[in-house]
Formats: C-alpha cells, sequence, structure tokens
C-alpha cells in the first residue's frame, strides 16, 4: 500500500508517532491534565493544611518535595498548582481565540471600516509588551485569579486578530468562495462554512503553543500578587512565597513549583510544534 493509498488519519498517526519529540510532550500533557483531573486524590496532604511543627522541612519520604514556610506540603501544592496554572491558560486561550478569531475574520472579509476600525484596534493592542499589558489589566481590574483570566485572555486576542484576519484576506479570494457568493450565499454562511474551517489549523497550532506562555504570563502575576492569591496553590505564588527561602538553603519551596512550570510548557511547545507539522501540508513532502 503507498502512502497515496493511506487515509489522512493514519498518515497523520504515523507522523505523530514518528516525530519523537511531539510524543514524549503528547505523553507529558496527557499527564498533567490527568494529574489536574485527579490531583484531590493523588495529593498526599491537604494543600492548605497548616503545621507549624514541620515548617521548612526537607524533602523526605513523609514529605516527598518537603514543606514551606507554614508547614504545607508542597507537593501537594504543586499537584493542586496543576489545576489552577492548566485551568488559567485553557479559559483565557479560549477566550482570546473565541474573540480575535471573529474579529479578524470580519475584518478580512468585510475591509473598509471595519478593516481599519478592527485592526488598528489590534495594533494599538500589540503596541504593548504583553507581561507590562499584562500587569497594567491585573492592576486595574485588581488580583485575583478571575480577574487574571481576564487580563491574559484580552492581552492575548490580538495575535488571534491577526491570524485570523491574514488567512480571511487570502481565503476570500478562493474559487469556491466566489462560487458561494455566485450562488448567492449569505457572508455569514460564507464566513461559517467556507472561510472558518480553513483557518481553524493556524488558529489551533497558535493556541497550543500560546498555552505555555500564558502560563508563564500567568506565573508572572501570580509571582508578583495580582494573581490567584494565597492560600490558593498557584505555582506563580509558591516561587514568590518561596523566593526568599532559597538564600537560606531552603530551595525546594521554588524549585519544584519551578520545575512545574518548566515541564507544562514544554510540554505545550513541543505539541505545539507537532500540530504544525501535522497540519502543515507541505510537511509530508
Amino acid at each position: 500500500m503507498t502512502r497515496a493509498d493511506l487515509p489522512r488519519s493514519r498518515l497523520l498517526a504515523r507522523r505523530l508517532l514518528r516525530n519523537r519529540l511531539n510524543l514524549a510532550g503528547s505523553l507529558l500533557l496527557l499527564l498533567l491534565v490527568l494529574i489536574a483531573l485527579l490531583a484531590p486524590w493523588i495529593a498526599p496532604h491537604s494543600p492548605t493544611a497548616i503545621a507549624i511543627g514541620a515548617r521548612l522541612s526537607p524533602p523526605s519520604a513523609h514529605h516527598p518535595f518537603g514543606t514551606d514556610q507554614y508547614g504545607r506540603d508542597v507537593l501537594s501544592r504543586v499537584l493542586y498548582g496543576t489545576r489552577y496554572d492548566l485551568t488559567m491558560a485553557v479559559l483565557a486561550v479560549l477566550l482570546a481565540a473565541g474573540v480575535g478569531t471573529p474579529l479578524g475574520m470580519i475584518a478580512g472579509f468585510f475591509g473598509g471600516t471595519a478593516d481599519t476600525v478592527i485592526m488598528r484596534l489590534m495594533d494599538l493592542l500589540l503596541a504593548f509588551p504583553d507581561i507590562v499589558f499584562a500587569i497594567v489589566l491585573a492592576s486595574v481590574l485588581g488580583p485575583s485569579l478571575s480577574n487574571a483570566i481576564l487580563a491574559l485572555s484580552i492581552v492575548g486576542i490580538a495575535g488571534y486578530a491577526r491570524i485570523a484576519y491574514g488567512a480571511t484576506l487570502s481565503l476570500r479570494e478562493q474559487a469556491y468562495v466566489e462560487a458561494a457568493r455566485a450562488l448567492g450565499a449569505p457572508n455569514r454562511q460564507i464566513l461559517l462554512r467556507q472561510i472558518l474551517p480553513n483557518l481553524l489549523a493556524p488558529v489551533l497550532i497558535r493556541a497550543t503553543l500560546g498555552m505555555g506562555f500564558t502560563i508563564l504570563l500567568a506565573a508572572g502575576l501570580g509571582f508578583i500578587g495580582l494573581g490567584a492569591q494565597p492560600p490558593t496553590p498557584e505555582w506563580g505564588a509558591m516561587i514568590n512565597e518561596g523566593r526568599n527561602q532559597i538564600l537560606i538553603g531552603d530551595w525546594w519551596t521554588s524549585v519544584f513549583p519551578g520545575l512545574a512550570i518548566v515541564l507544562t510548557v514544554t510540554a505545550f511547545n513541543l505539541v505545539g510544534d507537532g500540530l504544525r507539522d501535522l497540519l502543515d501540508p507541505r510537511a509530508g513532502r
């Protein structure tokens, strides 16, 4: 059987299995999702239980990641932190893509005033560094988990709008779109049936790669106190709480949540690179 005879799904599966880094990232990401779902059952201790007598205990059999300055189990807090950081990233990316993609489609498809107003607004959003913009928004909205998610989603809107805009400019000139127009299809139908399905691939790749960056931004907000508030076990806030202990040798309070961030960002980047290779029609050439 030749490659041309194989179904597309099997060709994609072969490429996925052949790319070991992408496969490793997918397995790591699956593990992180399972940890987030099963955290209440696999965490050895309560993430908020204070035990002053056990404060700053080094890693041991009873506390594999040690304890923090309040005697809370660091392993349990890292496991629960997976829930909060993944939730923040997923919700922020979904909101950003859900708003930015339609705006880019409208600007690219209709042009004229819609193009000018929407894309100049996106240029304004892109004029600020993401971390600075996120800090300003989170400061204005107030420090909380929900406000951090909202700030991160607003920061990401312009990127998805730009991708959808560029793809729509190209797609609206395609023969099948012109044929739909000639048959009297309304603009809404053309956007939903001809344009949207053909730009989902670049948006999906952007969303997957953007998850890792969003987690970094979320951790940054948590580190400076503008994200999840204590005693919520969020990775960035945990690093902030333990940064002073590193100077006196109690490294575990910050190192383990930092490693969790590194592993999660790496997993999303590997999966995003793999998706780009799978969905790029030139990848099999």
